[in-house]
């Protein structure tokens, strides 16, 4: 078996009555994925010692109490001591603007019906620009086609008056002179719809590449569009705020709430930017910064933290993250939005389809590395179920205990492996 890793991670996936899909269809019931490679909390009997993935087994009748009580997203803190949050207060945290908070639901309609107008007129522009381009495309042909039986008509005209010079009878001028005649007229005609046709396809060459730029620009308004409208629908989500003392750099996602194929929403991950810590050889310590609603208004900042490096408010004080940053993220923060701060990177399980996820490498692994099982039971804890904004939830990671060998192995676990 594996010991529970210690970090942050979220809840990425629910299944009431999961089966293993790895080790013999195991009942994992109630089953809550925190990261991609199988860690989960999820019901199960408790042997008194590490097993399986490194999962957080809970008893049956909890699981199904907690299954209720969480959401997709909600972020789930493994701490390796007791940990529960606390209230604080510090400059750095977000503090909201009321009018921008007022403001932004209708600015993201409006920048939604600019995004959709935009869009229309792009396609239009788009199929003009093709039918331009499909028309100067044929009178090219046409065009064409008339020189070479414009061509010809010259050629049988200067033919016939060769023919009409040669000519040494009567009868056979006035046989020469009719063909020179006919011969005139065709030439005739032929330059009429030649320039005819010249005249019409030099407007419709003009207006080709006059439509395709019209296309561009349309394109590029639908995109501006588009990417404003993005933005405005993230500001009405919670922000999640992630520095990293080992990278120096802060890390924003917001959810999309738009599904991947293959599991899990969608992470707006479009800022990352560096970040000053000073003494940034110090270590920082593990600290989860939650928003949660208050009575009239505004915002009330909890924090947990789960690896000491720094107290809280030193971590924050040795922090500046830059103003252009928290000018598009401060304004509008609501309840549910977070700012952790930690001495390590994010965990390659932080992808396109989670938020943020970050195991302590001073503690054991579990389905990252391979560890060696330990005897204690897991404790569940947290009484932060209100509604209010808090969203997290939090466990004692097991601590090495002692092992009973049997036949030199480790226990075996009461219920398969799973994952």
């Amino acid at each position: 078996g594996r010991e529970t890793p210690a970090g942050v991670f979220a809840v990425i996936e629910k299944d009431q009555d999961h089966h293993s899909t790895l080790y013999d269809d195991a009942w994992m019931p109630n089953m809550q994925r925190i990261t991609w490679n199988g860690l989960a909390l999820h019901g199960g009997p408790l042997p008194g010692y590490a097993a399986s993935h490194g999962c957080v087994r809970m008893p049956y009748d909890f699981a199904e109490k907690l299954f209720y009580k969480t959401w997709i997203g909600m972020r789930v803190i493994i701490s390796p001591d007791d940990a529960a949050p606390v209230a604080f207060a510090h400059p750095a945290l977000f503090v909201p603007s009321a009018q921008a908070l007022a403001a932004a639901p209708a600015r993201a309609e409006t920048l939604a019906r600019e995004a959709e107008e935009a869009a229309r007129t792009a396609e239009e522009a788009k199929q003009a620009a093709v039918t331009a381009a499909r028309e100067a495309a044929s009178l090219t042909a046409s065009v064409r086609k008339l020189e070479e039986l414009k061509r010809r008509a010259d050629a049988a005209l200067a033919f016939a008056d060769k023919v009409l010079v040669a000519a040494k009878t009567d009868q056979a001028k006035a046989r020469a002179e009719e063909a020179k005649q006919k011969a005139a007229l065709k030439a005739a005609e032929a330059t009429t719809q030649l320039d005819a046709a010249k005249a019409d396809a030099t407007s419709k060459f003009d207006a080709a590449p006059a439509a395709k730029d019209a296309a561009k620009a349309a394109q590029a308004r639908k995109a501006d569009t588009a990417k404003a409208a993005r933005e405005a629908k993230l500001l009405l989500e919670p922000v999640s705020v992630y520095i990293s003392r080992a990278t120096q750099k802060l890390y924003v996602r917001r959810n999309t709430h738009k599904p991947w194929p293959d599991g899990g929403e969608v992470f707006d991950a479009t800022i990352e930017v560096p970040v000053t810590i000073s003494n940034p050889d110090r270590p920082i310590g593990t600290h989860v910064f939650t928003a949660m609603a208050q009575s009239g208004g505004g915002l009330r900042w909890t924090v947990v933290t789960i690896d000491n490096g720094d107290d809280p408010k030193n971590a924050l004080d040795r922090i500046t993250i830059p103003k252009d940053v928290l000018d598009r993220i401060a304004p509008t923060a609501v309840p549910r939005s977070s700012i952790i701060v930690s001495d390590e990177p994010l965990s390659s399980e932080t992808n396109y389809r989670t938020e943020f996820v970050a195991v302590l490498n001073n503690q054991p692994q579990g389905g990252f590395v391979t560890r060696r099982p330990t005897v204690d039971v897991p404790v569940a804890s947290g009484d932060e179920w209100g509604n209010n904004g808090g969203g997290f939830f939090f466990f004692q990671r097991p601590q090495p205990g002692t092992m009973r060998p049997r036949a030199g192995q480790y226990y075996q676990p009461m219920q398969p492996r799973w994952w």
